[in-house]
């Protein structure tokens, strides 16, 4: 949820979505409320002159100028887009006079006609595949692949989609050569044991409420760019050193620099390779990679993400393999009602995460829960809905059954929300309206105690010890050092890991 330098700091805020939440980043919304709409609601005239859509989920402009007979320059001009390839759900735009507003949809499901298979029949993606080596796999070439496929960037495609193969290609024989023998797995140290708590820290200002509250942890989150060195990370790690304190960096990429997403992969693996020699306690592989804005879209899956988790497992314990290789926890959420290319619940990204292969490369899963408004000693009850993400154990047992029991859940970010001391909360969060300061103390303290107890939790990062940022993403309402400088939460904390 947090980039740890101020220029990265990604912005979090909850939405509901036919009762579920999701979130906006660095300050972009990408996700806002929405309602369900008939399609009178979605299209509506004005004064006979001008026609009103609602954005709804999946939508871009060039998409909406087909429906509507117009085109994307058009639309820019009537609402004076800045960035035509940012709009929002539940954006309204006016349509500029004279477009046809789509048929209300069939109350029949559509009869799509069967694909139909180009000439040389089609393959389907497998985790590692690029364009040019399925070119070279079926003698063909790459130009002649895009030509009969639509294919917006030839650098994003993803495990699992059909791709159509031209006339005349064909696989090449298969080899005589004896299969060559796997490679040796790379070492692992321990498993994760025991129980630790830890803080999401801004920096080292409340080292000595930390202790109070029986914290041996921090975690610290970067961004890594391409062809950077492992500077930041070693000025974190000597920094938790300093003060006594083991460490977990969150690692996170930039979509934006992954078109070739092997070369990306190995590059990332590398770095992190690098970190991990540098003696860092943990490392998460990214932060909720089922995002849009986390991942390239057209290529979010879990599957996917699995490939860069085995590379930096690889990496990471041929380096040192003391250092705990934790999953990228991803967003708790039900908004996209499924998994697409274009973002992922959960739960299903975690699924297909465990169908890849991710139980042989990680030490613990990762998992965020920071939208409880009641005590994580129910398992019911919440005002909002039964969704699991509201509840503790609702989300303990799914990421931990969701692997098996194989693998333990660390939570990389557990937090409660309370406007106390700082003042009423932004819309986005007003589900949190009455949670009480003296609340978050008494459920964070119960959550670790839960956690300690369970079995199946080795370490609790509590989001966020001292960040003071309360506007649009009120990250400072999460934090246990309250305004006035107090700890409530220190108390409760220290009472449950003693």
């Amino acid at each position: 949820m947090y980039l740890c330098s101020k220029q990265l700091v990604k912005d979090k805020i909850m939405f509901e979505f036919k009762n579920w939440w999701r979130y906006a980043v660095g300050g972009i919304l990408i996700i806002t409320l929405v309602f369900a709409l008939s399609p009178s609601e979605r299209v509506a005239a004005q004064d006979g002159s001008q026609t009103t859509y609602v954005v709804q989920p999946g939508d871009n402009l060039y998409r909406i100028s087909l429906r509507f007979n117009t085109t994307v320059g058009a639309i820019v001009a009537a609402n004076g887009i800045p960035n035509p390839n940012l709009i929002y759900v539940g954006q309204v735009l006016v349509i500029p006079t004279g477009a046809t507003p789509p048929s209300p949809p069939s109350t029949e499901p559509p009869q799509q006609p069967a694909p139909q298979p180009a000439p040389g029949g089609t393959y389907v993606v497998q985790p590692g595949d690029n364009l040019s080596r399925i070119a070279r796999r079926f003698n063909t070439t790459l130009s002649a692949i895009l030509a009969i496929n639509v294919i917006p960037n030839p650098s994003l495609i993803y495990a699992g989609q059909v791709i159509n193969l031209p006339g005349g290609s064909a696989p090449p024989p298969p080899s005589t050569d004896p299969a060559p023998s796997p490679p040796s797995p790379p070492p692992s140290g321990p498993a994760p044991s025991g129980f630790a708590l830890g803080g999401h820290i801004q920096g080292y200002g409340q080292v000595g409420a930390m202790r109070s509250a029986g914290m041996t942890w921090v975690k610290q989150q970067i961004r890594w760019n391409r062809g950077e060195g492992t500077a930041a990370a070693a000025n974190a790690i000597q920094a938790a050193r300093n003060n006594g304190f083991n460490i977990l960096l969150s690692i996170v990429g930039v979509p934006a620099q992954m078109g070739d997403f092997e070369q990306y992969t190995n590059e990332y693996a590398a770095f992190v390779g690098q970190v991990a020699a540098l003696g860092p306690n943990a490392i998460e592989i990214w932060n909720e990679p089922n995002l849009p804005n986390e991942w390239p879209v057209g290529a979010i899956s879990g599957t996917n993400y699995t490939i860069l988790l085995q590379k930096a497992y690889n990496a990471i314990k041929a380096a040192n393999p003391n250092v705990w290789v934790i999953s990228g926890a991803p967003a708790p959420t039900g908004f996209f009602g499924g998994c697409t290319a274009n973002g992922c619940d959960d739960l299903p990204f975690i699924q297909q995460m465990r169908a890849a292969g991710a139980t042989n490369y990680l030490d613990c899963v990762g998992a965020h829960y920071n939208e409880g408004i009641i005590s994580p000693t129910q398992r019911s009850g919440d005002p909002r809905n039964p969704y699991y993400t509201r509840y503790f154990y609702g989300m303990l047992d799914t990421y931990y059954n969701a692997f098996g029991g194989q693998k333990p859940v660390c939570w990389t970010e557990l937090g409660y929300l309370s406007p106390e001391g700082y003042g009423p909360l932004p819309g986005a969060f007003a589900w949190a309206a009455d949670t009480s300061v003296a609340e978050q103390a008494q459920w964070l303290g119960e959550a670790a105690a839960l956690s300690r107890s369970s079995g199946r939790v080795p370490l609790m990062i509590v989001w966020n010890v001292d960040f003071t940022q309360y506007g649009d993403d009120p990250q400072g309402g999460y934090a246990i050092v309250r305004p006035d400088g107090s700890c409530p939460a220190c108390s409760t904390l220290a009472a449950a890991v003693r």
